[in-house]
């Protein structure tokens, strides 16, 4: 990355009293953030992996044996939650705590969530208590440690977009290490032991940032008082009065257009960690012999180790800048990494003992984060150099590609009997799902935080970003009610139908979003 000097950030670094030490040509304290994240997508995601097999699973296996209508009830209103109280964690600490404290108090009450789910065995109202834990806790965690990566950086600032990618990276590093780690260790050992792990991670997570607070100098410190106003503020504040009401307006309908169209989208997508997971466990064929289990243990190897060891080089260049003032985040880091490496080394020792391989259920959700890894760049290459249509298109092309992915499912499904509780079919299906999801995702949800952060008035950007995790709320809601009737649809039609359905809905969207895309185009008056 380029190394060279960026003025404007240094003398806002300076100004905020934050350590103007860089690596790879960003403040080191993105870095703490990055870890923070990491670890605490790696505990939501982790358990997120676990929730809906281990409510299904048998209870000789060591599950609920819920009917799948059930699990899916209860998957709804916890990720719906989830992505609601940020809305509320937002307020508390813009009004009263800070972002710091916001992000700490938070981290501590995931993690006692994730140690009430470990105790599930004593008693199910631990587990109930967990859940609501990590709702709360995330509530003040997700939105202010986002907040603390953008005041990093003057909104002048060339290297914001990519401050954002780098956290982007570590969301996506934690989200893939939780569901492959967890996942398997919850499924091969014991469930507590896969919520409990997501616990230990999410508590390193919070020490490594508090021993590391004072790198961010005054930021996040204290509520925003806004008793000190920039020029560029100023700036902004103007060019908001200039722009004629009818043009704020116009730019507002398409930035609400652009959010009910996210509706439809995550309804499919988030049906990953319920439909899809029960697909993944009653009806894929997950037993591998042979050449086809050999293949798939180096497959699975290198997906373990290569991440961990990407991550660890960023740790090790961490460590360089900043462990003479800040050691103890340095060594709370490290320790979770040689446990990380631990149970990783032994996870691929252990499946290359074993003759048989069989594949979790939770495996294929890491194949969203490695295909986002692995084609984010080519993505951001194609809108810069290729081709860049409007966000309209590009939402429509999200809501195809997502609609594709349940296409696929459906043709994969089709084979088996109307009603049937159990199927082998090949897990090429899944994979194939999952790769036209992510490139979906990819096609609209950084482009919608984009478009909401352009064609928002500066003084309601707070009010309609909160309003964007709001229908991302109400869309998880949706997918988790839907899911559950996968059984129903599944004994009256079969379950290639429900798929059908699903990929349906989206694409509908799709086409509308493509027939209202000259109208909107000129409501956002020259915003591309």
């Amino acid at each position: 990355m380029n190394q060279e000097k960026d003025l404007a950030l240094t003398a806002h670094l300076k100004k905020q009293g934050v350590d103007n030490k860089m690596l790879m040509g960003h403040p080191a304290g993105l870095f703490v953030l990055f870890f923070t994240e990491m670890w605490e997508r790696f505990s939501y995601y982790g358990m997120r992996a676990l929730l809906t097999v281990f409510l299904i699973t048998e209870i000789g296996k060591g599950g609920w044996e819920w009917t799948n209508a059930d699990a899916m009830q209860l998957y709804a209103w916890y990720t719906g939650l989830v992505y609601l109280t940020p809305l509320v964690g937002g307020l508390i600490a813009d009004k009263f705590t800070g972002f710091r404290k916001a992000i700490l108090l938070g981290a501590l009450i995931m993690t006692l969530g994730h140690a009430a789910m470990a105790f599930e065995t004593i008693s199910p109202t631990f587990f109930y208590i967990g859940l609501v834990f990590m709702i709360l806790g995330n509530g003040l965690f997700k939105p202010n440690i986002s907040s603390m990566v953008g005041n990093l950086y003057p909104d002048s600032s060339s290297k914001k977009d990519a401050g954002y990618t780098i956290f982007y990276m570590g969301i996506n590093a934690g989200a893939f290490l939780g569901m492959l780690l967890c996942g398997y260790i919850g499924e091969k050992v014991g469930w507590h032991y896969g919520f409990g792990l997501a616990g230990v991670f999410m508590l390193f997570g919070m020490l490594q940032f508090y021993f590391g607070r004072n790198i961010f100098g005054v930021i996040g410190e204290q509520p925003k008082k806004q008793i000190v106003i920039e020029v560029d503020e100023i700036v902004e504040a103007t060019e908001d009065e200039e722009i004629p009401a009818h043009i704020v307006r116009d730019r507002l309908v398409v930035v609400g257009v652009l959010m009910v169209a996210s509706i439809f989208f995550f309804f499919a997508f988030e049906q990953a960690g319920g439909s899809m997971t029960v697909f993944a466990k009653n009806y894929t064929q997950r037993i591998l012999e042979g050449n086809a289990g050999t293949i798939f243990k180096w497959i699975d190897a290198i997906l373990t180790i290569f991440p961990i060891l990407i991550v660890t080089w960023v740790l090790y260049g961490l460590g360089k800048k900043i462990y003479n003032e800040y050691p103890l985040t340095i060594i709370f880091t490290s320790v979770s990494f040689v446990i990380i490496w631990i149970l990783g080394g032994w996870k691929v020792y252990r499946e290359f003992s074993l003759e048989q391989t069989e594949v979790t259920v939770s495996w294929f959700q890491i194949l969203n984060s490695f295909f986002i890894i692995a084609l984010a760049s080519s993505f951001s290459k194609m809108w810069e150099k290729v081709w860049n249509p409007s966000g309209p298109i590009k939402f429509a092309m999200g809501l195809t590609l997502v609609g594709a992915g349940f296409l696929v499912l459906s043709l994969g499904s089709s084979s088996i009997p109307q009603g049937a509780k159990e199927a082998s079919v090949s897990m090429i299906w899944l994979i194939l799902a999952y790769f036209f999801h992510t490139t979906g995702e990819l096609c609209l949800s950084p482009v919608g935080l984009s478009y909401v952060s352009k064609l928002s008035p500066k003084r309601l950007a707070g009010l309609l970003f909160g309003l964007w995790f709001t229908a991302s709320a109400i869309a998880n809601f949706i997918a988790g009610m839907t899911g559950s009737y996968i059984d129903k649809i599944s004994e009256t039609y079969s379950l290639s139908t429900f798929f059908l359905i699903i990929a349906a809905i989206p694409m509908i969207a799709a086409v509308i979003l493509i027939v209202l895309n000259p109208k909107l185009k000129k409501m956002m008056h020259g915003i591309n």
